[in-house]
This record gives C-alpha cells, structure tokens and sequence, in this order.
C-alpha cells in the first residue's frame, strides 16, 4: 500500500509522525507520505517538524515517509504563494484541500488549486469537466478517497478523470489510526468508483510512480 495523504497530531491527526509510520508499517504499507495541514499561520512549522520526523523515520526503517503538507480552506489568492513557500522549504509533496461536499470549501477552489501547480488534488467533490481536463493538462492527480464524507464523490472524480484523460490516486487521509486500509480494501473502493481491474492497476501505479519521483529512487523495494 502506498498512502500520500495523511495527518499526525502536527495538525488534528491523532499520532506522532512517528507512531502513524510504524503503524502503517505494521499494516503492510511501503510508503506513507505524512501532509498535514496547513495555511498561512503554520505552514513553515508544519514543514520543518514533518521534514525532520521523515528523516528520522527513513534512516531507520524500511517504510519511507515523505514530507508534505496539505493546504487547506486558504483564501484563494494565497495557495499560488503557499505551494511555492511549501517548496521551498523542501516539503516533496504538496496537496491542495479539493471542494468536498462534506465541507463549507470555498466554490472555485479546485480551479485555484490546480493553477496553483500541487501533486495532488484532494477530494475534488463535483470537480467540472473543465477542471479534470486542467489537471489532465498539468499532471495533477485527482484523489480517490477513503474517508467518509470525502467519499461520496468518489465515483464522479473517477467518471471525470476518464473522460478528461487525468490519473488518479487512492488515498486515506488518516487521521486515526483506525483510517490506515489494506491495499484489498483500496482496490475494492476504486472498483467501487466504477473503475474496472486495469483501471485499478494504473490507480496504484500513479501512486507508486510518484513516490518514486519524490524519493528521487527509481524503483520501490
């Protein structure tokens, strides 16, 4: 299992960086990519603590754990300057809060975000057809989600990702421990998004191809 979008207790996540590694470690996971959230007032804190827990966590573990933070329910103007700060502060991975139904996210924020240039969009919602096509374009991925609520759309994000031609990943966003999944139960909820088995494949190939790219190795052990 390869999971990039998950909180510790650095933002409202229940777990040290470390504890969230070792347990997904335990639960079979090769990778975890830890992205708490962030805005403006912590986003600089938020980058040197996780940074420094991944360095830990890979010097001494097979499971690797890459740096990252998610900007979330940020004024739209701002996520351009905070993915670039996020950057240069060394994060790996950037992942923007997408416009969830289950959260009052400010309408255009798909559209700012991916202008913004992320990794990954998280939890879409509605995502336009316009806007899956602006993703394609980019290469941002469009997120599968596991979490309640973040979920219910999950069947549009993916209907829309193969029409506009855009990847997919599947996430967590774990904040308990509880939230950490097996890869059978990813695959049985992007099958459940209406992907078929060689749908499912690519889905976890994106995942894998970009921790990859962000480990800056060329192939998972």
């Amino acid at each position: 299992m390869i999971d990039l979008h998950t909180h510790s207790l650095l933002s409202d996540g229940a777990l040290l960086p470390s504890e969230l590694a070792r347990r997904a470690e335990a639960k079979g996971y090769r990778v975890i990519g830890i992205t708490d959230h962030a805005d403006m007032s912590n986003l600089e804190f938020v980058a040197e603590a996780v940074i420094r827990a991944c360095k830990d966590i890979n010097k001494n573990w097979k499971i690797k754990a890459i740096p990252g933070v998610e900007l979330t329910h940020m004024p739209l103007e701002s996520l351009k300057p905070a993915v670039k700060i996020a950057r240069s502060k060394g994060l790996k991975l950037v992942i923007i809060h997408g416009e969830t139904l289950s959260e009052p996210v400010i309408p255009g924020t798909n559209r700012y975000a991916l202008l913004a240039g992320p990794d990954i969009l998280a939890h879409p919602g509605l995502i336009s057809m316009e806007d899956a096509k602006l993703a394609a374009g980019k290469g941002i991925l469009l997120e599968i989600t596991a979490r309640p609520g973040h979920s219910l759309t999950n069947g549009h994000v993916a209907a829309a990702a193969g029409k506009a031609g855009a990847g997919l990943v599947i996430n967590t966003d774990s904040h308990q421990p509880e939230n950490l999944i097996s890869k059978d139960l990813a695959e049985k909820i992007l099958l459940g998004a209406g992907l078929d088995k060689k749908e499912t494949a690519r889905v976890f190939a994106n995942s894998e191809k970009l921790a990859c790219r962000l480990l800056d190795i060329k192939k998972l052990v």
